[in-house]
């Protein structure tokens, strides 16, 4: 079998982490970047919701989070700063692989997913701008 491309095929390798450890959770958050939950509503309910983080459908997820889809979410850039969630981590991995082969350098994923976050005791964080939301005059 002989494969002809029109043009010539080239990649770039850019060294950026795929992943975080559950200490550097909270560190990354506060740094800008974005929480991820993928976990299902069932999971979010049986074990908490990851406060602060945005819940979409793992199955959803990369055409919100791409830059590239025309479903993508306006926040879906390439430069967006993704911290992704799961139950145990894998699918949080697969979905960050994707995102940077679409170019989103800055998708990472939790190693051991929300179960290592709740073994730390780590429930994520909400900042005063959004708690700003809630104040009353």
């Amino acid at each position: 079998m002989t494969l002809a491309f029109s043009a010539p095929v080239t990649t770039s390798y850019t060294d950026a982490p795929l992943s975080l450890q559950a200490e550097e959770y909270l560190a990354t958050l506060a740094d800008g970047a974005v929480a991820v939950d993928l976990r299902s509503a069932v999971a979010r309910s049986a074990a908490g919701a990851l406060v602060g983080a945005m819940a979409l459908d793992v199955d959803d997820a990369l055409d919100l989070l791409s830059p590239d889809s025309p479903d993508r979410l306006r926040t879906a850039t390439v430069d967006a700063r993704w911290v992704l969630v799961s139950d145990d981590g894998y699918d949080a991995e697969m979905l960050a692989w994707h995102l940077q082969a679409r170019g989103v350098l800055g998708a990472r994923f939790v190693v051991g997913g929300h179960a290592a976050l709740r073994e730390r005791g780590i429930n994520g964080s909400v900042g005063a701008d959004v708690l700003g939301l809630f104040d009353t005059p």
